[in-house]
């Protein structure tokens, strides 16, 4: 079974006009899982991270820098890119959440294996002391963290393919061998980071694409490179920073991807969870900035979790 966990809070995150992390990527992925073809989701409601939770990840400071500077009014900014209003620390708290829960149910449950988190802002840039990148906290190292700590899990892969780096996780878990983090992503990009002899502790794979490459090149990356290096790692969990902005349309990009690639790269994680991690897996929603581009992607990642 495939459960989604949303919250309508994460559509209260505002982010001012004109910005391309706007409400209407969200409201577009969950009007497309709104269809007859996606009834059988297991829906549930995303409820907030503890600090706690939080703190595992992040310094003290960043998070009560991120829920005390929530303003009551204006849109307040912490960066050029990542802006705080008035709905946002809810918003944040229920993203985060929202994998920890999906972890939670994943590791516990008989009936769910695969869980899908259509959730903002995102968070993969999120570092262990900053917001930056349209992201808050770093949800997917949070639900990362609840594995080890409350499940004792000793290796949880994370897969990225968001055509920018995650930065964020990478920083978070740079010294934590229980953690394998693997990328694809565009460079020169946004935010800089993510060469090849970024390594961490051995933990950390970073495979950069250029501009112009598309769907062989990316398939050939994972199916060569990064999906071997998983599998030898031999994942507990899957965790995925679904990102869909290496998407042909996307307009902050220059990879060349289509929605089949989406479901391509998801089919295989899946059957790499099936025969590694007893099939569990959470992914959870990161970038994507063609509205349309992103609704097809994101359903066909579903449709492949769903299978």
């Amino acid at each position: 079974m495939l459960r989604l966990y949303t919250h309508p809070a994460c559509l209260q995150h505002d982010t001012g006009p004109h910005h391309p992390e706007s409400p209407a990527r969200l409201a577009a992925v969950l009007r497309v899982l709104d269809r007859d073809h996606y009834a059988a989701l297991d829906r549930v409601e995303a409820p907030r991270a503890t600090r706690d939770q939080l703190l595992r990840v992040h310094d003290e400071a960043h998070v009560q820098r991120v829920l005390d500077t929530v303003p009551m009014g204006e849109t307040q900014w912490l960066d050029d890119d990542t802006a705080l209003s008035p709905g946002s620390a809810e918003a944040a708290l229920r993203a985060a959440g929202a994998v920890v829960a999906a972890v939670d149910a994943v590791l516990s449950s008989g009936h769910v294996r695969r869980a899908f988190c259509a959730v903002r802002p995102p968070g993969h840039h999120a570092t262990r002391s900053e917001a930056m990148g349209f992201c808050l906290f770093n949800n997917v190292a949070v639900g990362a963290a609840q594995a080890m700590v409350a499940h004792g899990l000793r290796r949880v892969a994370i897969a990225d393919f968001d055509v920018h780096h995650g930065n964020g996780t990478q920083d978070i878990f740079w010294h934590e061998p229980r953690v394998l983090f693997a990328s694809s992503h565009e460079m020169p990009l946004y935010p800089g980071s993510g060469n090849p002899d970024e390594r961490g502790a051995g933990n950390i794979l970073n495979r950069p694409m250029s501009a112009g490459d598309g769907s062989y090149l990316f398939r050939e990356l994972w199916e060569g490179d990064l999906l071997p290096r998983i599998r030898a790692f031999r994942p507990q969990l899957v965790l995925v920073s679904a990102g869909f902005d290496a998407h042909q349309n996307d307009p902050l990009a220059n990879l060349c991807l289509g929605s089949e690639d989406y479901a391509w790269i998801t089919a295989k994680l899946v059957e790499l969870a099936n025969h590694h991690a007893e099939g569990r897996l959470v992914s959870t929603l990161e970038g994507g900035y063609d509205v349309a581009a992103l609704a097809s992607s994101a359903a066909a990642h579903v449709e492949a979790l769903m299978e």
